[in-house]
């Protein structure tokens, strides 16, 4: 039996918790910043901290699984244990991934953090369409029959992105745009809120060329150490804000291991976003 469709399970969480989503990015000089070693017993502690601290208390977590995978099959332990402790912990995880490829190889990587009894099943997976939407098709198909969702980067916020995103096609519409497309279609119908969201920086300044009401999740990394604010994300998604998921990652994690410190964060995001959303 699958889950409740992801977009309708991220609506309610993000209107009951607060719109903000926080990274597990355990690299190598934040670790070093928690007095911990960047080893496997640094990894679970901080891992463990933040789902500890943060799982019951923020809509989303997302782990990047390169800082777990680059210790090996012990760093993925770990991610697995964190990945299921923060969903029974009622945290929604989205799998910061990336996974981008063709036919078998792109099913397997949708299996992987997918499939609903797969040991790293997330809520949803951020996937890369840069060999073609279409090649997505796998991962389409079995986050709808999981429940899960997908977040396909589309306006990211690093500067070398430009170049294949802002590209214009013969139709005239950026990739950028194309991709947005592909999600409206997909997302169409849905209620409260499709599955299936884009990657759009929180960085970007006036998006209001881009047709970003694609009935799905926005998710925005940029806010805190990027130097995006939450006051800034009216201006940069205009009447698609409250489909915006803001990410922290250094902004919340900088303050640990302090476990006070970090939930204090977290919750101070995630009211100036509330109130930024509430405002616009």
């Amino acid at each position: 039996m699958s889950l409740e469709p992801f977009g309708a399970r991220l609506r309610r969480a993000m209107d009951e918790r607060g719109p903000l989503c926080v990274g597990i990015d355990p690299h190598a000089s934040l670790l070093a910043d928690w007095g911990l070693g960047d080893d496997i017993a640094g990894l679970e502690r901080f891992s463990r901290t933040v789902v500890e601290t943060l799982a019951e208390r923020v809509a989303v977590l997302k782990p990047q699984s390169a800082f777990f995978e680059r210790f090996g099959s012990r760093g993925i332990a770990v991610l697995e244990k964190s990945v299921a402790e923060a969903r029974e912990a009622g945290a929604l995880v989205v799998m910061d991934a990336k996974r981008g490829d063709i036919g078998s190889t792109m099913a397997a990587y949708a299996e992987t953090f997918l499939r609903k009894d797969a040991p790293l099943f997330s809520d949803a997976l951020t996937v890369s369409p840069y060999l073609g939407y279409g090649s997505l098709k796998p991962a389409v198909e079995l986050a709808r029959e999981s429940g899960a969702g997908l977040f396909v980067l589309a306006l990211t916020s690093n500067p070398e992105g430009g170049e294949v995103q802002h590209a214009v096609r013969a139709d005239g519409r950026s990739v950028g745009a194309t991709m947005l497309g592909h999600l409206a279609a997909e997302n169409a119908g849905e209620t409260p809120l499709g599955s299936f969201g884009a990657v759009v920086g929180a960085t970007l300044g006036d998006l209001s060329s881009y047709d970003l009401d694609i009935n799905g999740p926005l998710l925005a990394p940029g806010i805190g150490a990027q130097g995006a604010a939450a006051a800034d994300l009216a201006g940069v998604f205009g009447a698609a804000v409250r489909n915006v998921v803001p990410n922290v990652s250094r902004g919340v994690l900088r303050h640990g291991p302090d476990i006070v410190a970090l939930r204090e964060s977290a919750e101070g995001f995630a009211q100036e976003i509330r109130e930024a959303v509430a405002a616009a």
